[in-house]
């Protein structure tokens, strides 16, 4: 086959699987040429062919665009096995429905200044020399975390110690690289977070399910289940997705457990930053005199999760085997978005935006409490979660998928449950997206959804 045909065929491939969309600009016949190492004659010849397809069309400034996708045929084998990634995982990149867990409310995002702040961030990253960032991630931003940790967490940590992930998952599965828990057995909380346990089963450790009281995790029934295990993944400031804060007692007993057995703790501070209550749990790493706890944060559920950073607060006895893991392994973070929210915490516009986000939040619970309190009464949970509990035999999860058909988006509890035999139906809703005009529609639409199963 010619140069001309493989380069013809590349392209009506992504064509054709969607890689290149219609409209797509395509380089300029001399650029593509320098890239692949070959004549521009070669290149405009498969473009001419694409044009004759009518795949392709050049008019002049436009440049070269994708104006149709090729006939299709019968499915090939490959088609039929490999789903493409946006039909798995439909539905992520839509708007925020109301009760919808784990986004923050898209009308109060500071999008006014969000846009300020990277516009400024990326120009003074284009102006910087280019050279290899610190694969722990900016400097300046780790060194506002830790600033932002210590008057906000009560976490005492230097910057050489934070290092920059992608969300709370990129955080997870470096601390069980660094750990070198593959093979092992990890307790988790039960009820606990699916992606924590999917997470610990793409690293091959095994999840072992914990139950969770009024105190937090029971440090005793882990000793029992699993006495080999060395990692314990917890949810102190509010259990996920249940809401107890671990009490002081039960976090000495953690601590005093890997202490003795020469383990670690993986700290999710999920919604530590918006416990809606009295006065807020501090950072299970801020009572760590040992060394033992990984703490593990994330802006997603702050700010949005579009934003994408999250961020590990190593122990000092692991901070370089982390720095070494995180150049190894983890790609430094798009580095205008890391100077924009170092400027957010620098200048005290993260946390005014929490102090607005608690207040929104409270508001928008006590009106979701008021408007279902005569039929079905809510549990708050965590932060601006509150919990619809189920009688036994209803599918929560059939409900959670018929949901967004309403125009809502409610998270079964059931799923949560590694244990099928502890597993308790429920509905999470989540008040951060209902808007005040919305409050009714979003109401009747859940009663409208449970008034056949429930």
């Amino acid at each position: 086959m010619s140069l001309s045909h493989q380069v013809c065929d590349n392209i009506r491939t992504a064509i054709d699987d969607g890689r290149l969309e219609v409209g797509a600009r395509l380089p300029s016949v001399r650029d593509l040429a320098s890239q692949l190492g070959v004549a521009r004659g070669t290149v405009q010849a498969a473009y001419d062919a694409l044009v004759s397809e009518l795949l392709l069309s050049t008019a002049g400034s436009a440049g070269t665009r994708v104006i149709a996708k090729p006939p299709r045929h019968a499915s090939t084998t490959s088609e039929l096995i490999v789903r493409p990634l946006s039909t798995m995982l439909r539905g992520f990149s839509l708007t925020a429905l109301p009760f919808q867990t784990g986004v923050p409310a898209q009308d109060a995002f500071p999008t006014k200044l969000w846009a300020s702040l990277l516009g400024r961030a990326v120009r003074d990253d284009a102006m910087t020399p280019t050279t290899y960032p610190d694969p722990r991630g900016h400097p300046a931003l780790r060194a506002q975390i830790a600033a932002y940790l210590a008057i906000a967490r009560g976490l005492h940590c230097v910057p050489d110690q934070v290092i920059v992930t992608v969300c709370y998952r990129g955080g997870l599965a470096l601390a069980l690289q660094v750990l070198g828990a593959s093979g092992q057995r990890a307790w988790m909380e039960e009820p606990g977070y699916p992606i924590t346990r999917m997470g610990l089963e793409m690293a091959r450790v095994g999840p072992v399910a914990v139950p969770v009281d009024a105190e937090g995790i029971d440090v005793a029934a882990g000793i029992a289940l699993a006495p080999d295990a060395r990692v314990a993944i917890v949810t102190p400031g509010q259990h996920s997705p249940l809401g107890a804060t671990m009490s002081h007692a039960r976090r000495r007993t953690l601590l005093d457990w890997a202490e003795a057995a020469d383990g670690w703790i993986i700290e999710d501070d999920y919604l530590g930053e918006l416990q809606l209550g009295a006065r807020a749990a501090p950072a299970l790493a801020s009572g760590d005199t040992a060394g033992r706890v990984i703490h593990v944060g994330s802006f997603s559920k702050t700010l949005k999760p579009g934003v994408g950073i999250g961020f590990v607060v190593a122990p000092m006895a692991l901070a370089t085997r982390f720095g070494q893991a995180a150049a190894t392994l983890g790609p430094s973070f798009f580095a205008p978005s890391q100077l924009a929210i170092a400027q957010l915490l620098a200048e005290g516009h993260y946390l005014r935006h929490l102090r607005n986000m608690k207040r929104l939040y409270a508001e928008r619970l006590s009106a979701l409490h008021r408007a279902l309190e005569a039929d079905y009464p809510l549990e708050t949970v965590a932060g601006p979660i509150a919990l619809l509990r189920l009688p036994q035999g209803i599918d929560d999860m059939a409900l959670a998928r018929r949901a967004p058909e309403l125009g809502i988006a409610p998270s079964p509890l059931s799923p949560w449950y590694q244990d099928p035999e502890r597993r308790v139906p429920g509905l999470l809703l989540s008040a951060t997206n209902l808007r005040p005009n919305r409050v009714d529609e979003a109401v009747a639409a859940l009663r409208r959804l449970l008034a056949d199963r429930v």
